[in-house]
This record gives structure tokens, sequence and C-alpha cells, in this order.
């Protein structure tokens, strides 16, 4: 990409859009045009963006925008996210919402001759029994895990048509599949986040009102791998930017997979996790776990060898950016 490309990030108020922009300006690009549906990106002065309102989930808007604006790159970080309680109580708004995102974007990049476009997928793609680490090889080749299997399924057609695309029209669509991801702009909602920014608001919470006992969903033994939106945006953008012969040599030729795996390559168990923020919290009070809600998934750890080898390994530390997502959460809830 150079500088003055015209970039879209689609999903530009997102932790993920929102991480990507960051990067973007910080190493120069002077050209970028976000997309939002409900929440805008706070204003910040001489920031090189424009911000339009759309529902990427209607295609009559999408395919407007796309000729209006005429983008030369494209960053698809927009989707409907949650934990496993939002996936087990929103099935259907998992599958379509995701479904008609991506596939009104890709179709009007295409469309539009867009260089390159870059998908975000997530590590859940992987089937519930899959070998550890992860390979981005591993995709297909089991049962995915139930309760987020249709924001899987709506991900893993985003990366086929990523490769459909490709194999036909000869495109240059890339997907990335970060590991759970953390930081500023997370959802911290106790009924629709994911582990970690749930965690740093019970603790938080537990502490102001000096809780007794924090209650921890499941056993606390499955292990999960997190790592930091900034290092994930910066390794967006390095494989956005691969030369073209790393491209057609690893990424869009048929059949070897279309997508990197984005980690850090290193597990804990949620009882870990949740002890760190215990202490980083000065929560002085019990853990307690409910057995009774689920586990998910019991190991995912992915295989991150193939972006190693294209240039790219995470730098933030698990102990660094919880104590910075931390440090963020209260100065945001005004705590």
């Amino acid at each position: 990409m150079h500088k003055s490309d015209k970039i879209f990030i689609a999903g530009a108020s997102g932790m993920a859009g929102s991480a990507i922009i960051r990067n973007l300006v910080k190493k120069g690009y002077t050209h970028l045009i976000g997309s939002y549906h409900s929440k805008t990106l706070p204003e910040q002065k001489n920031l090189p963006l424009k911000q339009i309102r759309i529902d990427l989930q209607y295609q009559d808007a999408v395919n407007q925008f796309f000729k209006t604006e005429k983008p030369d790159y494209v960053f698809l970080a927009a989707a409907k996210v949650g934990g496993i309680q939002a996936n087990n109580t929103y099935p259907a708004e998992f599958i379509y919402s995701n479904l008609a995102i991506q596939a009104h974007v890709i179709q009007a990049s295409f469309e539009n001759k867009v260089k390159r476009l870059l998908f975000l997928g997530s590590s859940c793609i992987y089937p519930k029994h899959c070998p550890q680490p992860m390979k981005e090889e591993h995709l297909l080749t089991g049962l995915l895990e139930p309760t987020n299997e249709p924001y899987a399924i709506a991900k893993i057609a985003g990366i086929k048509m990523c490769e459909a695309y490709n194999r036909q029209y000869h495109t240059r669509f890339l997907a990335v599949m970060p590991t759970n991801l953390y930081g500023p702009n997370d959802n911290f909602s106790l009924e629709t986040s994911h582990v970690l920014p749930a965690l740093i608001r019970k603790f938080h919470e537990a502490r102001i009102s000096h809780a007794e006992r924090v209650v921890i969903w499941g056993t606390g033994s499955p292990r999960r791998e997190f790592l930091h939106v900034d290092d994930m945006a910066d390794a967006c953008v390095h494989v956005m930017n691969l030369p073209d012969s790393d491209i057609e040599t690893h990424l869009t030729h048929y059949p070897s997979p279309c997508f990197v795996n984005i980690g850090t390559g290193k597990d804990c168990t949620i009882k870990e996790l949740a002890l760190l923020i215990k202490d980083l919290s000065g929560f002085k009070g019990v853990l307690e776990f409910d057995t009774t809600r689920p586990d998910g998934t019991l190991v995912k750890r992915l295989d991150v060898s193939r972006l190693k080898n294209l240039g790219w390994q995470a730098k933030v530390s698990l102990e660094d950016g919880v104590q910075e997502i931390y440090d963020w959460f209260v100065n945001e809830s005004g705590h």
C-alpha cells in the first residue's frame, strides 16, 4: 500500500477496526475511510479519517458506497461478535449478520477492482477437537464447538469466498484468523463480552463494591490464547503489505489456504487469567467457579509458524497488555 492510497476499514468503530486505524495512522497513511453502524469513533483532531455510516447488511448501501468512494484496499473488520452467552442466545443473528456483511463487502470489492482485501476471521473456525496447536490446514477436518457454530460457519464461509474469488477471478483477497483479542474499545458487557473484558469488569466492580467473591463461568481449566489488538492490527497491515511474490506463493495459490493465523503461540488457563486480573485489580475476595456453566473448547492455541515465516510475530506480553487494558477500562468507567 502507498501512503496516499484510499484505504477502507469496514467496522472502524469496533475494537479491531479502530486498532487498524491507529496502526495505519502511526505508519503515515493519509487517506482512510471508516464505516460504522451504531457507534462512531471518538473525534480526534487531524486524524486522516473520513467516517461514513453504513449498515453493511444491506447490499444496496454497500454497492453505493463502493461506487462513490472507490477504495484501493479494504480491511473487512466489521462483524457481529460476542462470547459464549451471546452466541448461545442469538445464533440466528450471528450467522445472518456475518454472512450478509462479508458477502456484500467481498462482492463489491471484486466489482470495483479493489487491489487487495483482508478479511478478519476468528480462531473458532477450527474443529472442537482440533490438534494443538491449530494449523491453517486443520480447517474443516472435524466438527465445530456447538456453542459458537453459527458464527464459526459464517467465518468459514468468508474464508472460502476469498479463496473462490482468488481461484476464479485471480483477486488478491486474503484472510487472517486472530486468536482471542483484547484491548481499547473492547466490549465490557457482562452479557455479551468475551472472557477477558468480562473478568476485568467483574473484578473492578467487585473491588469497588467490596464484594466477597467473584463468580466465573465453568471450571477455570480451559486454556486460551490472548492477543493484544494492537499486535493484531500490526499483523494485518504487515500481511496486506506483503510482496506480490509472497501473496501468490503462500496465500492465493489454490489449494494453499488464503489465510494465516495471528496469535502469540502461548496460552494460559482461565483460572490463571482470572488470578492475574485479580492481582491487577486489587480485589481481596475469593474466586468461585460455577461448574454448571459451559467451558467451551478445552484447549485453543494457534500455530503461528506460517505468519512468523512471513516476517511477523507478537510483541505485547499478556501481563503488560492486561495491565494496559485494565487501566484503560478504569479510566473509561470513571472509577
